[in-house]
Formats: structure tokens, C-alpha cells, sequence
């Protein structure tokens, strides 16, 4: 069963239409790439499926149940995590606080401590626990973000651009995060850029263009397909 699925999902905004009856499926235990030119309607299908846009149509389904006009914190209760682009961590705290501040409603004393040295290990930021966490590089910001959304231990995590800003060294060791995460059980949907990326990741790659699936496979066959290469280079426009 799909642990994610749209069907029809429409999003306009005035007479711009962003969304185009999207038909979209993550199964369970899948990692899945949604890549796409700029413009392509990535952001805006991100945000209908997390709440943060109300959509003009269709609907959104989690884990078996309709979720179209759940709200954005309800969807994280039922076991949706994300994390965007830009980090939100508390930059004037400690690496360690950030991630007790993730786990402090969930666990307590031992069991919270023990937590945060599991997460700390899987994130390569022991050595790093007492800094600051605005004192980070950014990779390391991301990792620690990355931390903060997976402490709830989430059926489904949402991935935005996980990798921009980083070295090729960095975006390798989060693929491999993110494949050890999708081994414990995790599904996870990925919005990305960096096509080294999403070949080390993807077990199904949907492209988006003008807001409409133009494109689905395995990251081998969106690669050979001569209308995906062409809509990058700007010769598709419709």
C-alpha cells in the first residue's frame, strides 16, 4: 500500500496553475525523487502535501486515510517529518540541545540521554555535541536538522533540496544516511537538484513539468528518456 498517494491534486493561484491533477504515489518503504526544472510545481506539491497550502482541488492520502484538510501539525502527529532547505536549527544553542529540544516531550532522563548519543553517532556530530550549532559548516547544520526531523522516529519523511550547499564528500555521506533511515523502515520523499544524488538514493524518480507528472521510473530510465533531458535544456515547452 501506498503510504502516500495524490489523486487529481490541483493547485492554482489566481490564474497560474501550479498543480495539474497530480496522480503521485511514495509506497511504503520506498525512497522516492521528485526532481524537475525551476518552475515545475516541486515547492508547491511539497507544501499541499504538508499542509502549508490548502489545495484547489483533489485529494491527499497518508498511511490509508484522507488527510486533505488535516492540518499541517496533525499530519506530523500521524508520523509525517520534514525537513527543508534552509535549516531551522537553534543556532544559539548546543548540538546536543538542539536534539533534546526535538526528544524532551518524548523521553526522559536515561532514556532521552541514550537517544541523543544514537542520533549524534548516526549524524557524525559527536565530536561536535558541546558547539554551537550556528558554529557548524554547513553540511553539518543540515545533518543536525536532518537529526531533529527524524527524532520522532517518522513513518515518512519529506526531504527539501537536502543536499544544496554541500560538498560532493557531504552529499554522499547524507545519501547514506538516508539509505540507512529507509533500511530501519522509514519512506522517504526527496525533492532534489543534485542528479548524483538522487542516482545514489532513488528507487523511483517522478519529474514534474508545468506542474504535471511528465515523467516516471528508475532513475536509469528517466536519465535515458530523451524528453526529460530536453525539458532541462529548456526545448520542451509544453
Amino acid at each position: 500500500m501506498a503510504i502516500l498517494e495524490t489523486r487529481k491534486l490541483d493547485k492554482w493561484f489566481g490564474g497560474l496553475h501550479v498543480t495539474d491533477a497530480v496522480d503521485f504515489a511514495v509506497e511504503t518503504g520506498e525512497i522516492h525523487c521528485l526532481i524537475g526544472p525551476n518552475g515545475a510545481g516541486k515547492s508547491t506539491f511539497f507544501r499541499l502535501v504538508l499542509g502549508e497550502h490548502a489545495p484547489s482541488g483533489g485529494q491527499i492520502f497518508y498511511d490509508g486515510r484522507d488527510i486533505t484538510k488535516a492540518k499541517p501539525f496533525e499530519r506530523i502527529r500521524r508520523g509525517i517529518s520534514v525537513k527543508f532547505q534552509v535549516p531551522g536549527i537553534f543556532q544559539a544553542l548546543k548540538v546536543r540541545q538542539n536534539l533534546q529540544i526535538a526528544l524532551q516531550h518524548h523521553l526522559e532522563g536515561s532514556s532521552l540521554n541514550e537517544e541523543i548519543d544514537r542520533l549524534l553517532e548516526f549524524l557524525k556530530l559527536k565530536d561536535a555535541e558541546s558547539q554551537l550549532a550556528g558554529s557548524l559548516s554547513h553540511g553539518q547544520k543540515q545533518w543536525l536538522e536532518i537529526g531533529m526531523a527524524i527524532a520522532l522516529k517518522p513513518k515518512l519523511l519529506l526531504l527539501d533540496e537536502p543536499t544544496a550547499g554541500m560538498t560532493p564528500d557531504e552529499t554522499f555521506a547524507t545519501g547514506e544516511m538516508v539509505q540507512a533511515l529507509n533500511a530501519q523502515g522509514v519512506s522517504v520523499l526527496a525533492v532534489e537538484h543534485d542528479m548524483a544524488f538522487v542516482r545514489q538514493i532513488a528507487q523511483k524518480v517522478t519529474v514534474l513539468h508545468f506542474g504535471k507528472v511528465f515523467a516516471q521510473g528508475t532513475i536509469d530510465e528517466i536519465v535515458a528518456d530523451e524528453r526529460v533531458a530536453a525539458i532541462y535544456l529548456g526545448e520542451v515547452h509544453a
